[in-house]
């Protein structure tokens, strides 16, 4: 499971070797492939090319839709990818199941409420069981005791009352620690008996300085906060609160 690329095109790359070399055959992405960093339209061609499944993020959900009065960061993201990959993006499924060694497993980008949703590592008891929700944005179906997503950029596992509540954290915006992030999800696929079940986190050193110079050759706006972000992992609204 893989989140959160947003254009950062050596994270993933990074990310994708360390999983191919595990031997695993399946990746499935949780959304925001572009937007933030400098290389959206290559990272939505290497994930077409390797995902079985991608939902929507709520970048893949806005970015398609800037107009030209919009932020010139937001005309610029937009414009740095193809027509026929913001559509694309547009388009995909907001979430996807499936049965793992007898757990339901429901992955979405941010929350079952919404792509634009937040449920943070902090948060409280009702939110917790709201991911767990049959809603719109999920489809009817059986609820699931298993819930996957992306969307916060931190990594992290929870499990209550017999249902896991994990965080695959971001492969190319981590911010927990500056080093990309993704989960992996071992067990017996579309098994309805219960059998072994294993979940973790993996974290994947890359080149962020070659990563920051490509976004100085191409003129990538916001590059400050950028910058701070793969270095340090400390979100960019927190470097402006903080000034």
């Amino acid at each position: 499971m893989i989140s959160d690329v947003h254009g950062n095109l050596g994270a993933l790359e990074a990310v994708l070797a360390d999983i191919a070399a595990r031997g695993i055959e399946r990746v499935i992405n949780l959304g925001d492939d572009a937007g933030k960093g400098p290389r959206g339209r290559a990272v939505v061609d290497r994930l077409r090319e390797v995902c079985d499944v991608d939902v929507r993020g709520n970048w893949d959900d806005f970015l398609p839709a800037i107009g030209a009065g919009d932020p010139e960061e937001m005309v610029w993201w937009r414009d740095e990818l193809r027509a026929d990959q913001r559509a694309w993006l547009g388009a995909k499924p907001l979430s996807h199941d499936l049965l793992l060694s007898g757990r339901r497993v429901r992955l979405f980008h941010a929350s079952a409420a919404s792509v634009h949703t937040k449920v943070h590592f902090h948060h409280t008891p009702e939110e917790f069981a709201g991911m767990f929700a049959t809603t719109e944005l999920t489809g009817p179906g059986p609820e699931p005791t298993v819930v996957g997503y992306g969307d916060v950029h931190d990594a992290y596992v929870e499990t209550y009352r017999g249902r896991t509540l994990f965080n695959t954290g971001s492969v190319g915006n981590a911010l927990d620690e500056p080093t990309a992030s993704y989960a992996i999800l071992e067990g017996v696929l579309d098994g309805a008996e219960p059998a072994a079940f294993g979940l973790q986190h993996v974290r994947v050193p890359y080149d962020v300085e070659a990563e920051l110079a490509v976004a100085r050759e191409l003129g990538m706006p916001r590059y400050a906060e950028w910058e701070q972000e793969l270095r340090t992992a400390v979100y960019r609204g927190q470097m402006v609160a903080s000034s």
